[in-house]
């Protein structure tokens, strides 16, 4: 049984009048970061560590960490949401934000969408325009040191306007596809796109979260 069946028929959280639409409806607001993730958290070496862009571009290229550094870096403060109704506020993030990672990349016309992937053989489907948000970002840092093996180290993806799973930790490529394809979670009854503010957690309406699934989880 997959995790969106196990989630089926739980309430949810009454909405908390003190956050105002600042917080997403069924969502809590905590002061921790829960861990959350799919299989082992991997080991790496840096030298050994590369990033690979596929797929709709006109040259394949493959990035080493010492060339992400070496990019535009930036900090961004913003509010985070897990489709497990956990969100948190004000977290700062720091990396290369991703308009800035394009400008090395030669995308074919027809690049439409994207799949990213993480390891181990973890991938998310994203819109190739919600990427070029100002707030998006290739990160390798939180709150100012770098993050934990757990939380993505030595890069994530952070895309604050999306449910948390869209931010795929420990990210090793970028293809760029012409239209739109499911990821992992997408292909275990996940919504395709992931708006919190409009609750798309689940692709199935009759569907739903429990409101206390994080907090049985490891956190920071």
């Amino acid at each position: 049984m997959n995790k969106a069946d196990r989630l089926k028929k739980s309430k949810t959280p009454p909405k908390d009048e003190r956050y105002g639409d600042r917080l997403p409806p069924g969502q809590v607001l905590t002061e921790k970061f829960p861990i959350l993730h799919v299989g082992d958290v991997p080991a790496y070496q840096l030298d050994e560590w590369d990033l690979r862009v596929f797929g709709e571009v006109e040259e394949e290229q493959v990035f080493s960490f010492p060339n992400l550094m070496n990019m535009v870096q930036s900090s961004i403060v913003c509010d985070i949401h897990c489709v497990t109704r956990w969100s948190k506020f004000d977290t700062e993030f720091t990396g290369t934000p991703f308009t800035e990672f394009l400008k090395h990349l030669s995308l074919t016309q027809n690049a439409t969408h994207v799949k990213v992937h993480g390891d181990y053989d973890y991938t998310a489907n994203v819109p190739l325009a919600d990427l070029q948000r100002e707030d998006v970002m290739l990160a390798h840092s939180y709150n100012g040191e770098p993050l934990t093996t757990k939380h993505g180290w030595p890069l994530r993806l952070v895309i604050p306007h999306l449910y948390f799973w869209k931010s795929v930790k420990w990210v090793r490529g970028f293809e760029f596809l012409q239209q739109d394809e499911p990821g992992y979670w997408e292909e275990n009854g996940f919504h395709h796109y992931g708006d919190p503010y409009k609750e798309q957690r689940f692709s199935n309406e009759d569907m739903e979260m429990p409101m206390d699934e994080w907090k049985t989880r490891d956190y920071d």
